[in-house]
């Protein structure tokens, strides 16, 4: 076991720490909420990552996502993230994938198979839908992220399935959209505050949305039986 990891052994154990570096995860979206999900896999001793995101840095983003700093407006999210992860941890397998997942676009060299988990932190729902399509239909587990902007209270958040939510404008058209394809059951993080603003957002709350959707994460795969 990594000396980096001593610390992550004493609360999981080294078999979590070694099972953890045999798990493949595929992140789409890194932005506010999906940098920090690949943040903390990577820390979390995640052995395989790859990044789905085709959108470079703006300015705008500075206020609330990991990639963004004046030194990388105009780079690619994804690779600007997976050198991070790099650097956290040179032995992590880290693929950028620049590019939109959306109907009619697909790559075809995403094996939604050939992982262990699926994070869906894109805002388009024709994506989130056909995210949690691929990944059901691959019998991979999922976890969606549902709004998180105009939010300003990081304590509201919730992980329940997508038959459970209230409050969101967001998951109420995808629940309907995963009704009609007979999908349920869907894994989801959502909030129950009331929105705001209208686009707006802060630094310290798609932060914690992302912070928990690895924390499911991780778990799930400690909890996994198999490889």
């Amino acid at each position: 076991m990594k000396q980096q990891y001593e610390r992550t052994s004493r609360i999981i154990g080294e078999e979590g720490v070694e099972k953890l570096s045999a798990r493949a995860v595929l992140v789409f979206g890194c932005g506010g909420v999906g940098s920090y999900v690949c943040e903390a896999l990577a820390r979390s001793g995640v052995g395989t990552i790859t990044i789905v995101d085709r959108d470079t840095v703006d300015i705008t983003n500075l206020n609330r996502q990991i990639p963004a700093l004046h030194s990388t407006i105009g780079k690619p999210k994804a690779a600007v993230m997976a050198d991070r992860i790099r650097d956290i941890d040179p032995d992590c397998h880290v693929t950028a994938k620049e590019l939109f997942f959306l109907p009619g676009g697909e790559p075809d060299d995403i094996d939604f198979a050939s992982y262990d988990y699926v994070v869906d932190a894109v805002d388009t729902v024709a994506a989130k839908i056909l995210i949690i399509e691929r990944a059901r239909q691959a019998g991979v587990p999922v976890i969606s992220a549902m709004g998180t902007g105009n939010k300003l209270d990081g304590g509201a958040f919730r992980i329940t399935t997508i038959d459970k939510t209230n409050y969101c404008p967001l998951a109420r058209v995808v629940r309907r959209e995963l009704k009609k394809r007979g999908i349920t059951d869907v894994k989801v993080l959502y909030s129950e505050e009331e929105p705001r603003s209208k686009g707006g957002s802060i630094s310290f709350v798609p932060s914690v949305a992302g912070l928990l959707m690895a924390g499911e994460v991780v778990r799930d795969l400690l909890n996994a039986e198999g490889k």
